[in-house]
């Protein structure tokens, strides 16, 4: 595995936990964010920096960029739910953001398909 591949293991790893213990509801608020924070630190000094340039792997690392600041609204939202029903709600979206984090990650852990050549007779 290259290590940039290793890389994107590691953070989906770390997203399995972070959804594991929000589908639990393991977490408060202040643990939400702190645990969000740890994240997208990881991302920005681990992931940013990594230096393949495949167009498909900067799509994927774009999507999760926005994904993370979304997941961040999320965890806010989550923070000012006044209400269990709300709380639950903003609970299952997180989980949800988290998902596609992971598909995400995984997407660019598994190998492009092969280009096939469409050839007309």
């Amino acid at each position: 595995m290259s290590l940039n591949h290793q890389k994107y293991h590691t953070f989906a790893i770390l997203l399995e936990q972070f959804r594991s213990n929000v589908a639990t509801k393991q977490m408060d608020a202040h643990q939400l964010r702190q645990h969000l924070s740890s994240l997208q630190q990881f991302f920005q000094q681990q992931i940013i920096p990594l230096a393949e340039e495949k167009s498909r792997e900067l799509s994927y690392r774009t999507e999760m960029n926005k994904q993370l600041r979304l997941l961040e609204i999320d965890v806010m939202f989550f923070q000012g739910a006044r209400q269990s029903g709300s709380a639950v709600y903003r609970l299952k979206t997180i989980s949800d953001r988290l998902t596609t984090l992971i598909h995400y990650c995984n997407a660019i852990l598994k190998p492009p398909a092969p280009e096939t050549d469409a050839k007309e007779e």
